[in-house]
């Protein structure tokens, strides 16, 4: 006998509200007023096999209303996914469980990745379409042909980000890509009318989207509804009018039931409305079955998909770019020898430009683009031809001016998989994107943020222009690599190293002045090390000069004049703070040695440069806003040169 679907979205709801009242916190509102538009994706339209959740080819499916969690625990476990188990579900939101609070793609395959802030799991799917259909346009249907599926909240699309992912996505027709907007009009608040009149189709219409409305109670209505977006060839937006809470007799449709256990007594009238009558965490064995079948409806498609990639002789290098393989060193190597031969006076910014050329001709993962300063960043090559709605081959992307919609779009594109997105923007602006930088370090995804005019160094642009905090503020972040190259090569190196960094992100911090090349002898890779010794003292060393980009050049000029009052002084080039700092002490000792006075010069806070200098060192910055002027008037004020520093230094040593 066919279990009734609506018993079988009724197992959603019971899972929800039973885990998210054994945890006394959680969110079953949303998981209980989706459970039915959920039951009809997962067991008719979406592509996957439980048993297989790392095939390439399946379709992506994003809760970007991540707070409602309880919703896909609910779905992996039913269909069969080797976790969670019932065990981990009743350990929700539990110290060491798989199921979080908010999902977590490194907790549990099926999470494609980690949402709760909203509106950014709306915009990675995006990326996600994106990476979908530039490997499409690569590899043909027979190997690449999904779609990305997304259950959003009015909070999600009324987030600003929500603007620029869809305007990226109606510009770029993402036909593939389909959101089911759980329309309740409640948020935490209340109704929606305390804080929006928005006329959310007519936004989505006027971005080149197709719109589809829908009762998301009526599983012949929401099946209709869902035929009809993966049917357009625009990205759609489906309406999904539903009830939050359904099923709670006393606090569905109102925003009591968003953020909170419904409590004993509401969950015992719940069961009765909803006709389970099973205990707290028990699905029976005909339900169970009956949900497993569409965990294992995939499996056929998956076999073919197998059989076609087996007989593609391309299958080596698809797989290959699909596990995220690349060699970066080799390229490197090769330009870095040039530069060797043939030295260059050049901005960190187009040594980056210089460096990408033989790394994009060799390294097909690499899509690349800017938020509307392509000429500025130096982001695109000779390799990376546009992708645009015409040629989804392409693998340069014009974002527009959408930094936060460009950062989660390239989280998206890395956690898709067969891409490593790389994309430009100002120093000071990685403030509007600051969020989804945290997001790609937290999810351990190899993104690339190059940004550039990198300190005061971009002169009379001024102070709003000028990044202060910035670099100092982005090491701060777990997990994310922050390099400062002083010349080409170390710029080289350091893009080496970025694209090496498989599991972290990596900021490269850029000048938009012209640099000396300081390198001028092949070396292993030195900025591997993080920091390193680029000169050392002539004479008895009694200071150690430690700095990054820019004023790299500046400390050697400052070792200069010291040298020549008879003091020792060591350079030390410092491309990535943290990186120096995870080397072994015998290492960090040598560098920089117990006996001798450390300074640093970096054109941003002082802040946060005690770890390298000890608090008994000297800290040259600015701990203050910037101005508008000539670079060299600029430095000159903010007593950032030779021969303001050397002076300090030797009064110091007195």
């Amino acid at each position: 006998m066919t279990v009734a679907e609506q018993t079988l979205a009724n197992a959603i709801r019971a899972l929800a509200m039973d885990a998210v009242q054994a945890a006394n916190s959680g969110h079953p509102g949303m998981p209980m007023g989706m459970a039915d538009v959920a039951t009809v994706l997962f067991r008719d339209y979406l592509k996957f096999d439980a048993s297989a959740p790392d095939w390439a080819d399946r379709d992506r499916f994003v809760l970007s209303a991540g707070h409602g969690s309880m919703l896909i625990y609910a779905l992996l476990h039913l269909t069969g996914y080797e976790q969670p188990t019932i065990d981990d579900i009743r350990n929700f939101r539990q110290l060491h469980s798989v199921c979080a609070g908010h999902p977590e793609n490194f907790e549990l395959p099926g999470v494609e990745c980690t949402t709760g802030p909203l509106g950014q799991g709306f915009a990675m799917a995006v990326g996600m379409a994106m990476a979908e259909r530039h490997l499409n346009g690569v590899y043909g249907d027979d190997l690449v042909d999904h779609r990305t599926w997304v259950i959003a909240g009015d909070g999600c699309l009324m987030e600003g980000i929500n603007h620029e992912a869809v305007g990226l996505a109606g510009t770029l027709g993402l036909g593939r890509l389909n959101v089911l907007w759980d329309n309740n009009n409640i948020t935490i608040d209340g109704d929606v009318s305390l804080s929006s009149v928005e006329d959310i189709p007519a936004r989505y219409r006027a971005s080149g989207w197709h719109i589809v409305e829908c009762d998301g109670h009526d599983f012949a209505d929401i099946r209709r509804a869902l035929g009809e977006a993966a049917a357009d060839p625009r990205p759609s937006l489906v309406s999904c009018r539903t009830i939050i809470g359904k099923g709670s007799p006393n606090k569905q449709g109102t925003h009591n039931v968003h953020g909170a256990p419904l409590g004993a007594d509401e969950i015992t009238a719940a069961r009765a409305v909803l006709g389970w009558d099973h205990a707290p965490f028990e699905i029976p064995a005909d339900i169970r079955a009956e949900w497993e079948k569409a965990g294992a409806r995939g499996a056929s498609v998956r076999a073919e998909w197998e059989a076609r990639l087996g007989a593609s002789p391309r299958k080596g290098e698809f797989e290959a770019q699909m596990a995220g393989k690349i060699d970066a060193a080799t390229p490197t190597k090769a330009f870095i020898d040039g530069l060797i031969a043939n030295p260059q006076k050049v901005a960190t910014r187009k040594a980056s430009e210089m460096a990408l050329g033989p790394l994009t001709e060799t390294i097909p993962a690499m899509v690349g683009g800017s938020a509307d300063l392509t000429g500025s960043n130096n982001t695109k090559t000779k390799a990376t031809t546009p992708f645009t709605k015409d040629d989804y081959a392409g693998r340069y992307v014009y974002y527009g001016i959408r930094e936060f919609g460009m950062a989660a779009a390239m989280n998206g594109m890395a956690l898709h998989g067969g891409v490593v997105p790389y994309g430009g923007t100002f120093l000071v602006f990685s403030d509007y994107c600051r969020n989804a930088i945290r997001m790609s370090a937290l999810q351990r995804q190899r993104v690339i943020y190059v940004l550039t005019h990198d300190s005061i160094g971009l002169g009379e642009d001024g102070p709003t222009h000028q990044p202060i905090e910035h670099i100092m503020s982005m090491r701060m972040i777990p997990n994310l690599e922050v390099f400062r190259p002083a010349d080409v090569v170390e710029t080289a190196e350091c893009w080496q190293l970025a694209l090496e960094n498989a599991e972290t992100p990596s900021v490269l911090a850029l000048t938009r002045q012209n640099l000396p090349q300081l390198r001028l002898e092949a070396t292993d890779n030195l900025s591997a090390k993080g920091g390193y010794r680029l000169r050392a003292a002539t004479a008895d060393r009694k200071v150690v000069l430690v700095a990054t980009g820019s004023e790299v050049e500046i400390a050697v000029a400052t070792a200069e004049k010291l040298e020549a009052a008879g003091i020792g002084a060591d350079v030390v080039s410092m491309p990535s703070m943290s990186r120096f700092l995870a080397q072994d002490a015998a290492y960090r000792a040598d560098i920089l040695p117990a006996d001798a006075l450390i300074a640093s010069v970096e054109a941003g806070v002082t802040f946060g440069w005690e770890r390298i200098t000890g608090t008994d060192g000297l800290r040259f910055g600015i701990d203050h806003f910037g101005a508008s002027a000539p670079i060299d008037a600029l430095y000159d004020a903010f007593g950032l040169t030779a021969e303001k520093i050397a002076p300090q230094i030797i009064a110091a040593l007195k």
